[in-house]
């Protein structure tokens, strides 16, 4: 990676993020949820039986955050807490939840269409390699 500026790479991929997370954020406003909220139910529902902790991971942000953002999901009815073992806390998603969910998830494809439109499919297989292999 000599030859290339890593400063500049790494504003990109931020430049990437933060368009794509805007355009995210403006779509979802249509279901009147925000991409924090959406990320959480995808996280939930990916990690059936997972603890607030693995699931603040999941979502990149600290437990107590994740806390604050699950009680606001639980008082929409989106999302159901019970407790797990010991004094881990369990969530799942309410019928209304999976709903929010599903609209979310067609706005994300189609906003992510939006977003690589100017690249092939198979580049977009390959940028998803190299992100994949950049993360390891």
């Amino acid at each position: 990676m000599k030859n290339t500026n890593v400063l500049e790479l790494g504003r990109a991929v931020k430049q990437l993020q933060n368009l794509n997370h805007r355009r995210l954020e403006t779509g979802l406003h249509e279901i009147a949820t925000t991409l924090a909220q959406w990320d959480a139910l995808r996280a939930i529902d990916n990690n059936l039986g997972a603890s607030a902790h693995v699931l603040a991971e999941e979502t990149f942000q600290t437990d107590q955050s994740f806390g604050t953002l699950a009680t606001r999901l639980i008082e929409k009815g989106l999302v159901e807490r019970c407790q797990g073992v010991g004094r881990a806390l369990m969530h799942s998603l309410t019928p209304t939840g999976r709903n929010v969910l599903e609209q979310g998830l067609a706005i994300a494809r189609r906003i992510n269409d939006e977003s690589f439109r100017n690249l092939t499919e198979a580049e977009r297989a390959q940028l998803l390699a190299l992100v994949r292999k950049a993360v390891e």
